[in-house]
C-alpha cells in the first residue's frame, strides 16, 4: 500500500511539473513579443525572464527603411552582438523556450548574445516568434548553431495565437 500512494504522488509531482523547469526568455522592442512570451508562461506555468539591451531601441532605430537606423546596421553586421542590461542565469531549467521578434528575416542580434553567454549543455531549446510577414524561416534554427549542447526541438511563429496553443505545440515537442 505505501509502495502505491508513494508511485501515485511521484506521478502527479512529475504530471504537475511538466513545465515546472521551463524557462521562457523573450526580447521585445515593441510588445508584441512580450504579450505572446507572456501569455505562453501563464499558460504553461513557466518563469518569465526578459532580455533588455542596455540601449533601448527607440522607433527611429527600428526604422527598418532607414539603412542607417541602429537595427539595420546590428542586422547587416554578421558580428553584432548588443549588450544585455541584466544577466539571465538559466542554468535551473531543462527547457528554455527563446521568443523574439522577427528583424529582416532573422531573430534579433541581441538573442544571439543572450545564446552565446549561456551554458546549454543538457538542455532543451525551443524558438518562439512573432512577425509581421517574413515568419520563423532558419531563425530558430540559425540560434541553435549558437547554443552549444542544447537539444533544439523547434520553433514557431506565434504572431497570432493564444497561450494555450503555444502550450499544446510546446507539449507535443516534448
Amino acid at each position: 500500500m505505501k509502495k502505491l500512494i508513494l508511485t501515485l504522488l511521484i506521478g502527479a509531482f512529475v504530471m504537475g511539473s511538466t513545465f515546472a523547469k521551463t524557462a521562457v526568455v523573450y526580447f521585445s522592442a515593441t510588445g508584441t513579443t512580450e504579450r505572446m512570451a507572456k501569455n505562453a508562461a501563464s499558460a504553461m506555468g513557466a518563469d518569465i525572464f526578459e532580455i533588455e539591451p542596455i540601449h533601448k531601441y527607440t522607433s527611429a532605430d527600428l526604422n527598418w527603411n532607414d539603412r542607417k537606423s541602429l537595427t539595420s546596421i546590428e542586422c547587416n553586421d554578421p558580428k553584432s552582438r548588443p549588450a544585455i542590461a541584466h544577466p539571465i542565469d538559466i542554468s535551473a531549467y531543462d527547457t528554455v523556450i527563446l521568443c523574439y521578434p522577427i528583424w529582416w528575416a532573422y531573430a534579433p542580434k541581441i538573442m544571439y548574445t543572450f545564446t552565446e553567454s549561456q551554458n546549454w549543455s543538457g538542455k532543451n531549446l525551443i524558438t518562439l516568434c512573432t512577425s509581421g510577414g517574413s515568419g520563423l524561416g532558419r531563425s530558430g534554427s540559425d540560434l541553435a548553431k549558437y547554443a552549444k549542447g542544447a537539444a533544439f526541438k523547434g520553433g514557431k511563429d506565434f504572431t497570432r495565437g493564444s497561450g494555450d496553443d503555444v502550450k499544446k505545440y510546446i507539449e507535443g515537442l516534448k
